[in-house]
């Protein structure tokens, strides 16, 4: 299996311009927040179900062709709740800009590898399932890490790496 790292928090990694998107947008209570440190970045908050249920980071506009790998590949230490990685591409539905999201779990306090093949991708728009389009993995423009599990409470991800692997 051949790994590109896409970033690993380090000096020398490329700044993806993380930035946050919570549930206030659309009137919820969520917070989160994220803190990138040597070697890793940390999100962590508080969700509220009451009015969205979610909290988001998001990477700055971005141009990566992945058509030659498989799948995202993340190194995370997690709470054991449910997050989601995101993709978005040029695709839209409706006229609107859509996304691409995957679910994955977490162990608490555990550092785990996590294979995210791309077929498991699904198109999204504003949380609402779509037919398609597919995802076209040579026209990534934007990644994203969010937890919206249903559930009330704080959470804490520890982000080590963000990579895409091959077969």
């Amino acid at each position: 299996m051949t790994n590109s790292v896409l970033t690993d928090f380090t000096p020398n990694s490329p700044d993806l311009g993380w930035y946050v998107l919570n549930d206030n947008v659309m009137g919820g209570r969520s917070d989160g927040d994220f803190e990138q440190q040597e070697g890793e970045l940390r999100f962590a908050g508080d969700t509220n179900t009451n009015g969205g249920g979610f909290s988001s980071i998001r990477t700055s506009s971005l141009q990566l062709d992945l058509s030659n790998h498989a799948g995202i590949q993340l190194r995370v230490r997690g709470d054991g709740r449910r997050y989601t990685w995101r993709l978005s591409t040029d695709a839209s539905w409706r006229g609107r800009q859509i996304s691409y999201w995957a679910d994955f779990e977490t162990t608490e306090g555990e550092w785990k590898t996590i294979d995210i093949p791309f077929d498991s991708f699904v198109p999204k728009f504003r949380g609402y399932q779509l037919d398609g389009p597919a995802l076209d993995t040579a026209k990534i423009t934007g990644m994203g890490l969010m937890i919206y599990d249903n559930q009330d409470g704080p959470f804490e991800l520890l982000l080590d790496s963000v990579g895409a692997y091959s077969p």
